[in-house]
């Protein structure tokens, strides 16, 4: 297989990684619009020729669009438009991006959707970059595949194999339920470390010895807070109405707390942190 991949960051440059080294690619071409990213990648092997995306579709078998969301939905429409141009009928074009249904919808109806096959590998870290790419970074990880009945089936197997090989495990679902899931499971944790980073950062201004205190529970909540906004802020644009009932959601459980503590109720913030407790059923 000869991959193409769009945005060479951190997950695309990670996919580059594992699908050369486990004998997926036989030849791995890059396309990034931030020409630096696009040396580094060179540079350092993660691909073996970087050039436009009419030249990359041209000679790539599967197409990876791995930027952020709203990039993605022009430069699908873009893939596809060139598929359709040149009579491409065996070629698959998948995106990566952390919401699915504004992307989905960007292109129902084109003659081509059945060579697009939405998807979402459950993986990353807080850093960004082709230097952040990670050998393994997807190894027993979730990967979604959203709305597969819109996809071609050689296409679905295409991508079933490619997620095969970097141990992943697919799940099915439709566009606006993934995009509810996400918003509870990933986008609300960023807020959430975003807003704590915001508060310690504010709370230091006062207290130079605050950073000095930090332990392995902070930082590990707030690590979600290096992320970048070039990624996150369109995210949260595009998810809004989930991403807003997760923060409403949340700030009534903070709100129990407040009242708890502010009252000494001793009972009630035992029964809140039991209740709590209960996510151990699910994250080990």
């Amino acid at each position: 297989m000869k991959v193409g991949i769009i945005g060479l960051g951190l997950i695309g440059g990670s996919m580059a990684i594992d699908l050369r080294r486990r004998g997926f690619a036989e030849a791995l071409y890059g396309f990034d619009a931030n020409p630096v990213n696009s040396k580094a990648a060179l540079t350092i092997g993660l691909v073996d020729e970087t050039m436009d995306i009419g030249a990359l579709v041209e000679k790539s078998g599967l197409i990876i669009i791995a930027i952020p969301v709203d990039a993605a939905v022009p430069v699908l429409k873009q893939v596809l438009d060139i598929f359709e141009a040149r009579g491409f009928k065996d070629k698959t074009v998948i995106d990566i991006c952390s919401t699915k249904a504004k992307v989905s919808e960007s292109v129902e109806g084109h003659p081509c959707r059945g060579r697009y096959v939405a998807t979402h590998p459950m993986a990353g870290t807080e850093y960004s970059g082709p230097w952040a790419a990670l050998a393994n970074l997807f190894d027993g990880r979730a990967a979604i595949v959203a709305d597969p009945e819109k996809s071609d089936g050689d296409a679905l197997e295409v991508v079933k194999d490619m997620y095969d090989v970097l141990y992943m495990r697919p799940t099915y679902m439709d566009s606006e339920n993934h995009d509810v899931h996400v918003a509870y499971v990933s986008h609300l944790s960023h807020v959430i470390s975003f807003a704590l980073a915001l508060t310690v950062l504010d709370k230091e201004k006062d207290d130079s010895h605050i950073f000095d205190l930090a332990s392995g529970g902070f930082s590990s909540t707030v690590r979600l807070a290096k992320s970048s906004p070039e990624m996150w802020t369109p995210i949260f644009i595009q998810n809004r109405d989930n991403v807003l009932e997760g923060i409403d959601t949340y700030v009534e459980k903070v709100k129990e707390f407040r009242k708890a503590i502010a009252e000494g109720d001793r009972d009630g913030i035992d029964a809140l942190i039991r209740e709590a407790n209960r996510i151990r059923r699910i994250i080990k």
